[in-house]
């Protein structure tokens, strides 16, 4: 991959392939070491060890602006800060996702863009039909008035499943933010100081941002 590198970029970025065209042509680069490896080569930076390091430190921060502002920012928030203090085990790592949840709902932008939901049973389509970019987490079927614990989560680009079995919202994220630039995909619209955030807070990557991402990150370095 190392080899063909200035190859597949320079299709990637002159004749803006699908996302399809790409798998089928490189198959290799949607393994999850060569995403973080094809990142490297575009930036000069891990993906994954940049990223996590950034949520770790991070979370905390997150976690009390969420809370000193919740209730400006309506259910969307307050779901994300119960199902954190619903849970008893493995905090830490509940505590990284609901940092990244809210992430989008501080920015004033629909979570539901960025993660999608589905049940393990649901037809595929059901999960996949609109969806150019997202997270999907795929659910137990456990009947109504159960918990449904994460059996799943997958990356969709273009309606297509193109990485899944990732072990946490984290990692998740990451790999998205990897194959973007993998496959120079513009950030979706709705969600575009979410991935400003990303671009420029956690991964440092860019001489600007935009006037919102820039108030949060003064706030972060308080």
């Amino acid at each position: 991959m190392e080899m063909t590198f200035s190859l597949r970029r320079r299709e990637i970025v002159d004749d803006k392939p699908m996302v399809r065209e790409v798998q089928d042509r490189w198959p290799a680069l949607f393994f999850k070491e060569q995403i973080d490896a094809e990142f490297f080569r575009i930036t000069n930076k891990m993906l994954l060890r940049t990223f996590r390091a950034a949520v770790d430190n991070y979370t905390p921060k997150l976690l009390r602006l969420y809370r000193a502002r919740n209730a400006a920012f309506g259910k969307d928030m307050d779901d994300v800060m119960a199902k954190l203090d619903d849970e008893t085990s493995d905090i830490l790592r509940h505590r990284k996702d609901a940092a990244l949840r809210g992430l989008p709902v501080f920015l004033r932008e629909d979570p539901k863009e960025l993660f999608k939901e589905c049940l393990e049973t649901d037809a595929d389509d059901v999960a996949l039909q609109g969806v150019a970019v997202a997270i999907l987490y795929v659910l137990e079927d456990c009947g109504p008035g159960t918990s449904t614990p994460v059996q799943n989560i997958a990356i969709i680009l273009e309606e297509r499943v193109v990485l899944e079995d990732i072990p946490d919202t984290p990692t998740a994220l990451a790999y998205l933010f990897g194959f973007l630039y993998a496959l120079n995909i513009s950030y979706p619209k709705a969600l575009k100081y979410t991935f400003d955030t990303l671009q420029n807070v956690f991964m440092e990557i860019g001489p600007k941002c935009t006037q919102r991402v820039q108030s949060l990150k003064n706030k972060l370095a308080l």
